[in-house]
């Protein structure tokens, strides 16, 4: 069975950083992508950063220039470092992972808390 483990999380005061790691236990045939989801109190759940096994990266516009994902040196780990955090961001930040069927992989998700 496949899971997603997550670490990192907690509370920060404004303009301060906070790291984010995914592994996944258990395997999974034809990864295609790993990234993370972040959701709100009254929101929809929505794209933070993602990263395909080929490298490429993609980001929200809110956390351009801020946040930076990566693959870890351990395969299928993730890493989401976030700086400069703003109380905007406040969230559960989900990990989450993708095969080439398209079939989706979620962690439990974290709780970032910014404080201002």
């Amino acid at each position: 069975q496949v899971q997603l483990v997550e670490s990192g999380g907690g509370l920060v005061q404004a303009g301060g950083s906070l790291r984010l790691s995914c592994a996944v236990s258990g395997i999974i045939f034809r990864l295609n992508a790993m990234g993370w989801y972040r959701q709100a109190p009254g929101k929809q759940r929505e794209l933070v950063a993602s990263i395909t096994t080929g490298g490429i990266t993609n980001y929200a516009d809110s956390v351009k220039g801020r946040f930076v994902i990566s693959r870890g040196s351990v395969k299928n780990t993730v890493s989401l470092q976030m700086n400069t955090l703003k109380p905007e961001d406040t969230a559960v930040y989900y990990c989450h992972a993708r095969d080439d069927l398209a079939t989706n992989y979620w962690g439990q998700g974290t709780q970032v808390t910014v404080s201002s």
